[in-house]
C-alpha cells in the first residue's frame, strides 16, 4: 500500500510562491496518474492539478499559476504554486488522479493572507 507524506505548506502573502512535495512510500509510485488535491474550510476536496505519462492537466482557478510534476526516482510528486491568492487557502493532498483513492495522508496547509 502507497503512503503520502505532504510537506511545504505555510503561510505567504498574496502574490507569493510555496513549493510542495509529497514523497510517497512504496515503489509502485510511478505507475500512478497522480494528482493533488486541496480542500478548504467547509467546501469538498477538490482535484487542482494531474499528471499522466507527463503530461499535465489543472483545474480553472490554479490554470497558469500552478505548475505539477513528479520524480519517479524519489518516488515524489511536486506542485510549484505562483501568485497565490487568499482563495488558495487549504490544506493540500496528494494522491491517485483517477479512481478509488488510496489512504489520504495528513496534508500540508497552505495559508495565503496578509
Amino acid at each position: 500500500q502507497v503512503q503520502f507524506v505532504e510537506s511545504g505548506g505555510g503561510l505567504v502573502q498574496p502574490g507569493g510562491s510555496l513549493r510542495l512535495s509529497c514523497a510517497a512510500s512504496g515503489s509502485i509510485f510511478s505507475i500512478y496518474a497522480m494528482g493533488w488535491y486541496r480542500q478548504a474550510p467547509g467546501k469538498q476536496r477538490e482535484l487542482v492539478a494531474s499528471i499522466i505519462s507527463g503530461g499535465t492537466n489543472y483545474a480553472d482557478p490554479v490554470k497558469g499559476r500552478f505548475t505539477i510534476s513528479r520524480d519517479n526516482a524519489k518516488n515524489t510528486l511536486y506542485l510549484q504554486m505562483n501568485n497565490l491568492k487568499p482563495e488558495d487557502t487549504a490544506v493540500y493532498y496528494c494522491n491517485k488522479a483517477f479512481g478509488v483513492p488510496l489512504s489520504w495522508g495528513q496534508g500540508t496547509q497552505v495559508t495565503v493572507s496578509s
